[in-house]
């Protein structure tokens, strides 16, 4: 039968649009090899082994400065915490992902913002004021060095402008060395990357697995790359085929939300009790961080523990938009050394927003860490109709602050409150100011805080801390800029609401002695964390073998409105594991995509993903696809 002029038309439409999607494909794979080969090249400036793992602080500094990046103390400090031993390749990845270059653009916007006058230069003597007493402070001699160059230094001023394409040039160049080492040298070349190898960016071939060095396999021949080794990236393909997979379903209907329900016993009133808050923050790059607690039992007791998101007073209008948000608490016990932390249970029962534990535990020290999925806690796009308003000059012409700003802060003293006893200790300070400047207050500066603002018992109150924040202001001569770096850092919006933070508060309570909790660091999900996250579905979760693949297996566990998958993996190579929820319904994932793709290291068990209800009044279903990617 002769085709009609609109079906030719048609066909091709529809063949340009697979012409254009098959070249925005090789585009993304293209970007992807070019982002490994970096990866690569920079890691082993620095290291000499795909398999040797990052083990300081400063080597982590030193291969991201390689990789073109010029990370300060603070984010330094973010991806190596007080609990960090070794990082490996695939986090160094992830870190470099999350860590973007900064551009010229950039650099010049904030020079811009002190060359107020639009001239192109900076005085040296205001380069050494700010860069010696602001943010992260540089030396003397750090700042003489800058200033000493004469490529863009003359009669005491800094041309800017010449210093920012100085440095566009080094870090490129950083970059350069890196990939051009990288090719000269084989032997690092040839070297596997788990499942970062190398990518061909004229087309995409099938990922080649590292063979066991117990078992001799043998490559089919159709799959093994002609040319050099050129291996795909872990991201979902549709040139990937998916073979080995396993299916889980659950149904779940709106009431079973809370099915849980956590039991206090009648008389936990009269039991001793300990309280503390805390708060998750999100991050720029979309991580959580959240403060850490040690619990002391002198003696034996049943105790029930309980976490739930803390309803600070709100100004009326505002939403409360955290109290949404999902928490959980995991309790480890601490032995010989804080390394070796052994999980004991979480907080599994549920009562509307409180989730809680009750049981015995022995005497002794035990870790508090809280947790959130990250399913409500995320970042949102929200129009403004304009900014809010933080200072104003009254009739004396004297700064103040406005009602809508006094609210807010009243509310941030309630969150670093941890003890909640209505003043701020130094360590309580001390978190705060971390978490805004990264930075700590001493002894010192804490005695000139006494000199200037209420302070009880050597304690700042809710006027002191109000009058601290006004001085900021009056620093400045009325520009809110510093006061909205602290506003943003706490998770505050434009408009003053509290989006992306949540505070929460923890109950203890001991039936046979008196409970001591205290807030210990303050940062982003642990190895120890996640290792108890696993644990906890292993141990509680139903388990799948992959069909088709006997090492990978499934764990899933539902606690209340949240499951939890996990992926273990026991063979001795490294699996990319793609994960498909095209067909559940009413849900939300910690991962924000539908269909992506989750790489194990061998013998490893990693969290797959969290998922929770789009809408509790509705029912939801959970179908999930786990598959190997081959």
């Amino acid at each position: 039968m002769a085709s009609s002029p609109e079906n030719n038309a048609s066909l091709s439409i529809q063949k340009g649009t697979h012409s254009e999607s098959s070249q925005a494909k090789k585009s993304q794979h293209a970007e992807e090899a070019i982002f490994y080969m970096n990866c690569r090249a920079a890691y082993l400036t620095v290291l000499k082994s795909s398999l040797e793992n990052i083990k300081s602080k400063e080597q982590l500094l030193l291969v991201l400065q390689q990789a073109g990046r010029n990370p300060s103390q603070k984010t330094v400090n973010k991806y190596w915490t007080s609990q960090t031993t070794t990082l490996n390749f695939d986090d160094f990845c992830t870190i470099l992902k999350k860590e973007k270059p900064a551009t010229k653009t950039e650099l010049l916007e904030a020079f811009g913002k002190i060359d107020t006058d639009n001239t192109g230069y900076i005085l040296h003597d205001e380069l050494y004021k700010i860069l010696t007493t602001r943010g992260e402070k540089m030396t003397w001699d750090e700042v003489s060095a800058i200033t000493k160059q004469a490529g863009f230094n003359c009669s005491g001023k800094l041309d800017y402008n010449k210093f920012c394409d100085l440095y566009m040039t080094t870090s490129e160049q950083c970059c350069k060395t890196a990939r051009e080492k990288l090719q000269v040298d084989s032997r690092l070349r040839q070297q596997q990357f788990g499942s970062h190898t190398e990518t061909s960016s004229e087309g995409i071939t099938l990922p080649v697995s590292k063979p066991s060095p117990r078992v001799s396999r043998k490559t089919d021949h159709k799959l093994a790359p002609t040319k050099g080794d050129s291996r795909t990236p872990s991201r979902p393909s549709s040139a990937q085929s998916c073979k080995a997979s396993v299916s889980t379903t659950i149904s779940n209907c709106a009431s079973s939300n809370r099915n849980t329900k956590l039991i206090e016993p009648d008389t936990i009133k009269e039991w001793q009790c300990a309280q503390s808050k805390g708060c998750f923050y999100l991050e720029d790059d979309g991580e959580i961080i959240s403060h850490k607690y040690k619990l002391h039992l002198p003696q034996r007791s049943t105790v029930c523990i309980t976490i739930k998101p803390l309803n600070v007073h709100q100004v009326e209008g505002k939403s409360c938009h955290w109290l949404s948000v999902d928490t959980a608490l995991y309790i480890l016990k601490e032995n010989e050394t804080q390394e070796n932390l052994q999980l004991v249970s979480f907080t599994e029962q549920q009562n509307k927003e409180m989730f809680g534990w009750k049981g015995e535990l022995g005497s002794g020290i035990y870790w508090l860490l809280p947790f959130t999925t990250g399913c409500r806690l995320k970042k949102v796009k929200t129009q403004f109709t304009g900014e809010a308003k933080l200072v104003y000059r009254g009739e004396d012409g004297e700064l103040a602050l406005t009602k809508e700003f006094r609210a807010a802060l009243l509310d941030i003293f309630e969150t670093i409150d941890l003890d909640g006893n209505g003043l701020l200790s130094l360590e309580e300070y001390n978190f705060f100011e971390l978490r805004t400047s990264g930075e700590k207050c001493d002894e010192e500066a804490w005695a000139v805080c006494k000199e200037n603002f209420d302070m009880k018992k050597n304690e700042l109150t809710r006027q002191g801390f109000m009058d601290l924040n006004l001085m900021e202001a009056n620093d400045r001569e009325g520009d809110p800029s510093d006061l909205w770096v602290t506003l943003l850092s706490l998770g505050y919006n434009k408009a003053l609401e509290m989006t992306e933070a949540c505070p929460f508060v923890i109950d203890i309570y001991a039936e046979k002695c008196k409970p001591r909790i205290k807030a210990i660091y303050l940062e982003a999900g642990s190895w120890q964390l996640n290792r108890a996250i696993c644990k906890s579905v292993v141990n509680k979760g139903e388990a799948k073998v992959m069909d088709g693949c006997e090492n990978i297996i499934i764990y899933t566990y539902k606690a209340g409105r949240r499951i939890t998958s996990v992926i273990e993996n026991k063979s001795e190579n490294k699996v990319i594991i793609h994960v498909n929820n095209e067909q559940s319904k009413n849900c939300l994932s910690n991962r924000g995509l539908t269909v992506f793709a989750v790489e194990v290291a061998p013998k490893s068990m990693t969290v797959s993903q969290h998922v929770m209800p789009l809408n509790e009044q509705e029912e939801w279903l959970y179908n999930c696809v786990h598959s190997l990617l081959r």
